[in-house]
């Protein structure tokens, strides 16, 4: 016999018997409801991973890990500011100077308003991915006094134009003629078109070169900032502190965090939420367990009672049926991890199957960030679920245990 004998007496209930099946249908039914809840709270997580991790990556590969600008809103002497950040922290990788201006692309009917960015190709590749993300044309074609231009897969599909092809660009900023004022106005030609994953940077982001920007805005050798590319993107807080008491004063540094803050403390927000709900699943299934072996100690009372008589302790009655409960906990549990780690590792199989399947866009590019579904498993989350689980299944154990621990063996035998 097995020892201890609790277990034994345990195990020994959980199998089937003719005359309770129903018991081991609900016994059945629990397990499978923690390892589902189980495996939709791991899949869950890992896919809010994989988003904040793609997002993060996707955002910072365009915008900036730090951003050093004039107090009044141009920075005059950017290349001896540049020489100053790089020489103050050792976690700057790199700088780039930057010109950003609002402006509307039109191309014969078609228009559309567009972000600005004036930078110099060859720093602009040190502190973004754009260069890395062409489709059509070099990011290097970008010259001074050449007047072209890099635009987004989506507007350039929305304007309906290719490279070579030429485009008008107007700027809220008026000139005086004999006819009145009018906005400013130039051509440019388009060098090339990038595609960077995410709908607001193809669809409302275009590049040209700096002086050419310098010369539309009217800022001579001016720039609106630098950008900064840190060797760590994490490090961002502690540089923007240490540039803001070394700079010279009069200059604004901010960082990702800031400028990002609420964007991915809703993302926060919004895992704890979804953490807590799915939780709750996990707690219907794991007390479903309290049903079960309600109904198994009112079935068990015979035997209960006779083990009673034979002497063993109420403790070791409420072993007996702790160690049934839990055993569906741990079964459960486990399935539910192993599940939910081989649904999360295939889930980006799983998505596009799905959509073809039913023959639509589950994640359209014009309507969410990410239009690619990834998942990113940490280890700590399915641990943390799991503990969560196996303590839920132990917790909905106690109450028919002592229920069963209670049994008198007289009033229990009296009508056998």
């Amino acid at each position: 016999m097995l020892r201890p004998l609790e277990l034994y007496i345990g195990l020994r209930y959980t199998r089937a018997k003719r005359r309770n099946h129903f018991i081991s249908f609900i016994s059945a039914i629990s397990m499978g409801g923690i390892a589902l809840a189980v495996m939709l709270l791991i899949t869950v997580l890992s896919v809010m991973n994989g988003f904040e991790t793609e997002l993060r990556e996707r955002i910072l590969g365009m915008a900036s890990h730090v951003t050093v600008s004039g107090g009044d809103g141009a920075l005059d002497d950017w290349r001896g500011v540049r020489d100053e950040i790089m020489a103050r922290s050792p976690a700057v990788e790199a700088a780039a100077p930057y010109i950003r201006g609002e402006g509307m692309l039109r191309s014969g009917r078609d228009l559309s308003g567009t972000l600005l960015r004036g930078v110099l190709p060859e720093f602009e590749t040190e502190v973004s991915d754009v260069a890395r993300n062409m489709v059509a044309g070099s990011f290097d074609d970008l010259a001074p006094g050449a007047y072209r231009i890099v635009i987004g897969v989506e507007l350039a599909r929305l304007l309906g134009v290719r490279v070579g092809d030429t485009v008008d660009l107007m700027i809220p900023q008026a000139n005086t003629t004999p006819a009145g004022i009018l906005p400013r106005f130039r051509r440019f030609r388009v060098a090339g078109i990038f595609e960077v994953g995410m709908y607001e940077y193809d669809r409302g982001l275009v590049f040209l070169h700096l002086r050419d920007a310098a010369t539309l805005y009217r800022l001579g050798d001016g720039v609106t900032g630098l950008r900064v590319q840190l060797t760590d993107l994490f490090d961002a807080p502690a540089v923007t502190r240490q540039l803001e008491v070394t700079l010279r004063p009069g200059l604004r540094v901010s960082n990702w965090t800031r400028e990002h803050a609420n964007f991915f403390r809703a993302i926060a927000t919004e895992k704890t939420v979804m953490f807590i709900i799915l939780s709750l699943i996990i707690a219907v299934a794991a007390f479903n367990i309290v049903s079960m072996l309600v109904m198994v100690v009112t079935d068990k009372q015979g035997d209960i009672a006779i083990l009673r008589t034979l002497g063993m302790t109420p403790r070791s009655v409420m072993s007996i049926f702790m160690v049934q409960g839990s055993l569906i906990g741990v079964i459960g549990t486990l399935t539910g991890v192993g599940l939910g780690v081989l649904l999360s590792i295939n889930i980006e199989n799983i998505v596009p199957l799905l959509e073809r399947l039913l023959n639509t866009d589950l994640l359209s590019a014009d309507v969410y960030y990410i239009s690619q579904l990834k998942a990113e498993l940490h280890g700590e989350d399915v641990g943390r679920i799991a503990a969560l689980a196996l303590f839920l299944s132990f917790l909905s154990t106690l109450y028919p245990a002592w229920r069963a621990a209670r049994v008198q063996p007289a009033e229990a035998l009296r009508y056998d």
